[in-house]
């Protein structure tokens, strides 16, 4: 089974097992689609990539940040490295699974 497939079998499967009402299933397959989406594309786009974060990007910016704040280093499990992790080898199916519950929870919400 490819990634995609996976990710498209755990974000149906997640978006179901919180069992929304029926009037709200659109939403919450809307939701699900929008978290994996996010989760897939969001540290490319703030400058986390494979090569590194980008020089100049909201990513290098939010490292040199971290460094300041923890005085020189980036701390480990922190938000910036993460991301940067996430950059390099992509996100695990876990997350994929909560990005797809949590998207559809709140495009639920919001909706109402």
């Amino acid at each position: 089974m490819s990634k995609v497939s996976a990710i498209i079998c755990i974000t149906l499967i997640a978006s179901m097992a919180i069992q929304p009402s029926e009037a709200g299933v659109g939403h919450w397959i809307a939701g699900a689609a929008l978290g994996v989406t996010a989760i897939a594309f969001a540290p490319a786009a703030l400058g986390f990539g494979a090569l590194g974060i980008a020089s100049g990007s909201t990513a290098a910016g939010m490292m040199s940040a971290s460094a300041i704040a923890s005085g020189g280093g980036v701390a480990a499990g922190g938000v910036v490295a993460t991301m940067q992790s996430i950059g390099v080898a992509g996100a695990s199916y876990g997350a994929y699974a909560a990005a797809a519950a949590a998207g559809g929870a709140a495009v639920d919400y919001l909706a109402k």
